[in-house]
Parts: C-alpha cells; structure tokens; sequence
C-alpha cells in the first residue's frame, strides 16, 4: 500500500452535495479536490427525492475522478444530527493469555463488547465519542499498548442517530456504486475539525452549524458531544420575505446575504445594490430594503438560540462557535453582542478548502483518523493500484528531462549567474 492515504467524504447538506477528498501523509492533511453539486433532494434533513442525490453524488465523484485520475471506490459518509442519543459503558478487559501486557487485540475487543449494546430500536451507533482508559488505577486518553497489567478499564461515551435517516443517506452512496468506509454525525466532525471539542474541555462550548435550511445547536462539555437539537430556521430564512416578493433563486440570495452590512451596520447606506431584468418586471434592491427585511430575523433568529441555551449559559461560562456554510454571511461577526454568551465564527484555514461549507467534510477525516487507531484499517477511498499509478507518473516526470517548475526556477537561476 502507498504511504499516502486518500479519504473522500461525503456531506449530503441543505441543497447541495459536497465531496471533499484528501490526502493524510506523514501527519500532514492534504486538499486534493473539493466539488459541490445542487441538488434538491434534501428537505428538513430528509431524502425527499432519492434519484436528484444519488446523480448529484455520481457528478459530484466523476469530476473528482477526472481531475485526479483515479477512482473513487469508497467514502466517509456524514448523517444528519437528528436524533442523537448518548450511552455510556464502563468495560472490563481482562488479559487472560498470560502476557501481562496490552496488545491492540485487548483494546479492539473491549471495543467490539461496548458497541453491541442496542439502545432502542429507533436508533444507531454512528460514532465513538471519547475513550478514556484506566490501567493501573491512572486515567490515559492514549492507547495504553505494552502497559504492563493483568486487566483495565475502557471507559467508552458512544453516539447514536436516527435509524430511518442513517439508512436513506446510506441507500443513496449505494446507489451510487460507492461503498461507505465509515458514518460520521455532522456535528461531531465540525467540532473536529474547528477544534470545538478540545476547547470544550476547559468550558462549554456550543456549536452553530448554520445551514440554508437549517440550523444544528450542538452542546460540547468534557471533551464529548452532549446534545443535539435542530432548529428549523437557517440563513435562507433571513432573506425568504424579500426572495419570495422578488421571485429570487437561493444563490442570489445568498449572494446578497454575502453583501449585507460588509463593515458597520450603520454605515450602510440606501444604494442600489442588485439590479436584474426579468420577462416581466425590472427588480432593484437597495441596502436598506435588504437591511430592513433581513435584521429583525437575524436578532430573532439569535433571540431563540439565547432561550434555548439560556439554562447552560446560566450554570457556566459557555461559548458560541458558528459553523457550517452560513460563516460567509459577513454580518453574523458584527451581531456578538445580540448574544447572551461570548460567540466567534469559525473559519478553516485549510488551503483549498476554505469554506465553512467544507468543514465537515474536512472533520470526517480526522474522525475516521482518530477510531481507526483501533480498527487499523488498511482501506482507503480510492482505488489504490490507479493511485501508485498516479504517484510513479507524477516521480517519473520530475525526474525526466521534461522540465516542471524545479528545472525552470533552476534554470534562470544559472542563467543569471552567467
């Protein structure tokens, strides 16, 4: 197997599906592609038309395949945060070989035990939230392997979805001939990847994961996601009264979104700012009509998340971190003080993946990353003949006479030498 592993996640979001593939080679995290296709089949975080996202998701793959030029056989696949359960089990592992001495097979099969358990028939294991071990009465995060013993402890939080969710998004990665290498809830990758659930070791931190159509309030406390609750109001909403009176596509409206209150909230003045033709009628925007329509439901918007999350902001000193694709709706930065708690809006840094619609596609991979430790799976999204294949290329032109930037920036050098 080549060193590089390339993992391709998928997200199945409001309106679009986004793919996101990357490389992990020696701790560093690559970007190699990132594609995203409307799509209305989702509605509520439901499947609504099945067809309209198994082709999104086979458009979305086949552009990658074509820039990157191998296939992708296998992905991680997000599920909605939609009724999210915790369950908690404390499991003893004894070392009966006669080693006194934990090997990977101890941990995989304490492991496998804490999983079996059936929470109700209304729910699935999606994830592992945290692990701590106790070996020899001291607390370890880290894979307690070779630690001399004769039994521990796997203290291990597990997450749950919502079954008949699970299985609709799975049904359409098989039906798009894909294989799914691992589930992930959406929330709990965000905070992987924006660092939340670190963070939330020192104080609470609840998470914003604001979409078009919807927004997931996530609660993060000791290092573990605790809660999930959806609220049915996302950034389309700011605007819906004035795209439904101006008959305005969801772009555009986030567009216009994108423009609203760029520096201060006062300074903005009453210019026209969109202007399209039509048919039957010339639409004009100005700053002030969008101001007016959009604000009041922003501050409402904000004023239902400060009750909900009023009795955690109360017994601590909480933080509000919004994510997701509406962190490039500048105006939400402005509106910290409309908060009962200190907030900031999330951004990645990452290179060619810096979008808030691309964090959680980005925190998959850590996720998967961080349990396969256990599982040590060797599988990866592509196929991996076609990537060595695309790694000996990419070494043989490099080493030819053919040129490349190398060759070129060595030859002006020594030509300005002479």
């Amino acid at each position: 197997m080549s060193k590089k592993r390339v993992y391709a996640s998928v997200e199945i979001a409001d309106q679009e599906v986004r793919l996101v593939v990357l490389e992990i080679f020696e701790s560093r995290y690559n970007v190699l592609r990132v594609e995203r296709v409307h799509c209305d089949g989702v509605k509520n975080q439901t499947i609504v038309n099945e067809a309209n996202v198994v082709t999104a998701i086979r458009t979305a793959v086949a552009s990658a395949q074509a820039a990157l030029g191998y296939r992708i056989e296998r992905v991680l696949l997000a599920i909605p945060s939609v009724n999210v359960q915790r369950n908690n089990q404390k499991i003893h592992v004894q070392i009966e070989d006669g080693t006194k001495s934990i090997r990977l097979f101890h941990i995989q099969q304490g492991y496998a035990k804490a999983i079996e358990k059936k929470l109700s028939e209304d729910v699935e294991f999606v994830n592992v939230n945290k692990i701590v071990y106790t070996v020899n009465s001291q607390e370890t995060m880290k894979l307690p392997l070779s630690e001399e013993c004769t039994d521990f402890y796997m203290d291990i939080d597990l997450l749950y979805a919502d079954k008949s969710t699970i299985y609709s998004y799975a049904r359409c990665i098989e039906q798009a001939n894909l294989e799914i290498l691992d589930l992930c809830l959406d929330s709990y990758a965000i905070a992987q990847e924006s660092a939340i659930l670190v963070q939330s070791n020192d104080r609470p931190m609840i998470q914003l994961d604001l979409e078009q159509d919807h927004c997931t309030l996530s609660l993060f406390t000791q290092g573990k996601l605790m809660s999930c609750a959806n609220l049915e109001k996302g950034y389309y909403w700011f605007i819906e009264p004035l795209a439904t009176k101006h008959h305005l596509d969801s772009e555009v409206a986030y567009r216009l979104l994108q423009n609203l209150f760029q520096n201060k909230i006062e300074e903005n003045d009453d210019v026209i700012i969109y202007i399209e033709q039509k048919e039957d009628a010339r639409v004009e925007i100005s700053s002030k009509e969008l101001l007016d329509v959009c604000l009041p439901r922003i501050r409402q918007w904000i004023a239902e998340i400060n009750e909900a999350c009023a009795p955690i902001v109360k017994q601590a000193k909480a933080r509000y971190v919004i994510t997701g694709q509406g962190t490039s709706i500048p105006v939400l930065a402005l509106m910290e003080n409309a908060f009962n708690a200190e907030m900031s809006v999330y951004h990645s840094q990452t290179t060619g993946a810096r979008d808030g619609a691309y964090v959680c596609g980005l925190g998959m991979a850590y996720a998967w990353n961080e349990v396969n430790r256990i599982h040590r799976n060797e599988k990866i999204s592509v196929n991996n003949n076609e990537l060595e294949e695309s790694i000996d290329s990419i070494e043989n032109r490099s080493t030819k006479d053919e040129g490349g930037f190398t060759k070129k920036l060595k030859n002006v050098i020594l030509m300005e030498n002479e």
